[in-house]
């Protein structure tokens, strides 16, 4: 999971703050999925597959990851 976290993040070009506004977390929060060290909650888990969803085909090989 904090591949897949890591990757969806540099994919889309967004530092780890960024990335947790974005799914409406802390950037502490994101730090710990990425570090393997906390695993995102089942509505976090829903925001990451909408964001892969909408990236389509640029997605498809992380979305595989879940």
């Amino acid at each position: 999971m904090a591949g897949l976290i890591r990757g969806l993040r540099k994919r889309l070009g967004l530092t780890q703050e960024k990335f947790a506004a974005k799914l409406g977390v802390t950037f502490p929060t994101i730090n710990r999925w990425e570090n393997g060290r906390a695993k995102p909650s089942p509505l976090a888990l829903q925001k990451i597959e909408e964001l892969l969803r909408s990236m389509g085909i640029d997605g498809s090989d992380l979305f595989k990851q879940v």
